[in-house]
Parts: structure tokens; C-alpha cells; sequence
């Protein structure tokens, strides 16, 4: 019962009575206390551990592909001469090394986007997994 001490005029308190919701959160409290040690996990696995400075110190060592795209469509593997054949076998060559390089595909700015997909595509079809973009960056300061 909710009793008004000092207020003459009998009508309903403005005050908020926090005792039921401590009493609610002190329950909920309880419950949790008991229930957070029923979660865990009843099976025990053993996991392996990784060595992360070894695999580390191995992808140091790997040096990245680069592919160039021409104008006229003539491509080059780290700066040599080579056709869309023998790329091909090189991707699916280099795709079952352990770590896989990373290939990097640089278009000249005037070459169809359509040779440098084809070739974007060949290596994703021979399981290269990490083919990204060479860029310069903008230098003329327009967003």
C-alpha cells in the first residue's frame, strides 16, 4: 500500500515506488546466477594450437604475381612477355602452392576492361584465390 505523507489532498502520488522492480531484478538476477554454469559446454574438445610466427615468416617470403594488360592486349607476367595459354597454365601452377601468391593486375588506363576481366577471371578459374588491382593514385586534387 502506497501511503502519501504529507499531501493534504488525497489524490495519487507522482512518485515512482522502485520497490517490485528491485524485487523482479534481484529474481532475474538469481536465475541467471544458476543457470549461466548449466551453459557451458558438456563436451570437452582438445584444439589445436596455431604458430602463427611460422606462417607468418612463410608469407613474407612469397612475392606477388603482377599482370600486366596493354592497350593492344598483350599481356605480361612480371614484366615478360607471355600468351593467354601459358598464363593459364602458370595460374593453375601457381594456384597449388602453399601459401598461394597474391596476383596483381595492372591495365593500362587506355585497355578494354574486357581483357583485363578475362584475365581476372582466368586466374579465379585456376583457383587463385587473392586478385586485386594496381593503381596510381589521382593526383589532380578533384574528389
Amino acid at each position: 500500500m502506497a501511503f502519501s505523507a504529507g499531501n493534504d489532498s488525497g489524490g495519487p502520488m507522482a512518485e515512482i515506488n522502485v520497490t517490485p522492480l528491485v524485487d523482479v531484478m534481484l529474481v532475474l538476477l538469481i536465475i541467471f546466477m544458476i543457470t549461466a554454469p548449466l551453459m557451458s559446454h558438456k563436451v570437452k574438445v582438445e584444439l589445436p594450437e596455431a604458430n602463427l610466427n611460422k606462417r607468418d615468416e612463410v608469407a613474407k617470403e612469397v612475392t606477388p604475381i603482377t599482370i600486366a594488360v596493354a592497350e593492344n592486349g598483350s599481356l605480361y607476367w612480371n614484366d615478360e612477355p607471355i600468351s593467354k595459354g601459358l598464363m593459364e597454365s602458370r595460374f593453375s601452377t601457381e594456384a597449388q602452392k602453399l601459401p598461394q601468391p597474391q596476383v596483381n593486375v595492372r591495365g593500362d588506363k587506355t585497355a578494354k576492361y574486357r581483357l583485363v576481366q578475362e584475365v581476372v577471371q582466368t586466374a579465379q578459374q585456376q583457383g587463385m584465390r587473392k586478385v586485386g588491382f594496381v593503381a596510381i593514385k589521382d593526383r589532380s586534387g578533384q574528389p
